[in-house]
């Protein structure tokens, strides 16, 4: 970790912070996190990586971590994020990247492809395929006390976690998440009341790792991480053409609670998911959970730097 370094970078109106490590002359990976994630959650990929001979970046994504919040939270999209990833590989003088992403980081990483197909030599999703753009099913197909349908709605997450301290809000959702059930509250009970108090961390995440998650969301806060990604699930794009072209790789842990979307795990095991990235391999990681990537580094970093050396 001591070798990893941080630096800010001005663009598109926001300071932005990156963590990396690696050559500058070596191919670059860019890393993009989801919620409540930040750049810490990619720690065992970029050290592994960068001793591969790639250059490893991992970005706050703006809103997230030490990264500035944006200028007006009304028009904060995932379209923001995807245009920063530009200006920072653009700063850098990057001309082409790999692009690894997980969870909400998917979306960005995804529309970047599709923008600028030309700047990415590979894509690697964590979790969440490509699927077409547009309201998705579990919206109205999940209860009402479905986590992402309470945490659309303006407001109730942030009085839901206004109650504890942020320590035990991410401490709570790294439990729920690592959970192979969805989590859905009962009518008369809040997201943050499912997490029995007595419950234990998960193994592979340590008191360490959750202090330094809740030292960073102290300083941003939930509210921005709130509208992107849950807020803006339908956000248009204004991309013709949806089907990634770019080789791409997709891990998928079996124990993922998200393949319990609607009609998500059908998607990709019936082949489906070729439709909209057509130069794919899916590999499965089976007792994989949603945060495959720190639960098991020793399994999802080997899958990664096999794909980067074929592709780079």
């Amino acid at each position: 970790m001591d070798q990893i370094v941080h630096k800010f970078v001005q663009v598109n109106g926001v300071k932005l912070h990156l963590a990396e490590i690696g050559n500058e002359s070596s191919p670059a990976v860019v890393f993009v996190h989801g919620f409540p994630e930040i750049w810490y959650s990619w720690r065992h990929q970029m050290i592994s990586v960068a001793a591969a001979g790639f250059r490893a970046i991992a970005l706050d994504c703006r809103g997230y971590g030490l990264s500035d919040p944006p200028p007006d939270i009304n028009k904060f999209g995932f379209s923001d994020i995807v245009e920063d990833i530009l200006a920072i590989i653009d700063s850098l003088a990057i001309n082409k990247i790999f692009i690894v992403a997980k969870d909400a980081g998917v979306r960005p990483a995804y529309v970047f492809t599709l923008r600028y197909p030309t700047r990415v030599t590979g894509v690697i999703a964590l979790g969440i395929p490509h699927t077409p753009f547009g309201s998705p099913r579990y919206l109205t197909e999940l209860p009402e006390g479905f986590y992402i349908n309470r945490w659309r709605e303006p407001g109730r997450a942030e009085a839901d976690f206004g109650r504890l301290d942020v320590k035990t809000v991410v401490r709570n959702i790294y439990i729920l998440f690592s959970r192979s059930e969805l989590p859905i509250a009962s009518e008369n009970q809040e997201i943050m009341d499912i997490v029995d108090a007595s419950t234990p961390l998960p193994s592979w995440f340590t008191e360490e790792d959750l202090s330094a998650y809740a030292a960073l969301y102290e300083k941003s806060g939930f509210h921005n991480s709130l509208k992107v990604p849950y807020r803006v699930i339908e956000e248009e794009y204004g991309i013709e053409d949806p089907v990634i072209k770019n080789p791409m790789l997709l891990i998928v842990g079996e124990k993922d609670y998200f393949l319990k979307f609607t009609g998500v795990e059908d998607f990709i095991r019936s082949g489906m998911v070729k439709q909209f990235a057509s130069d794919l391999e899916v590999e499965y990681l089976p007792e994989g959970g949603h945060f495959v990537q720190e639960q098991f580094p020793e399994k999802v970093n080997p899958l990664i730097i096999v794909f980067l050396r074929k592709h780079c």
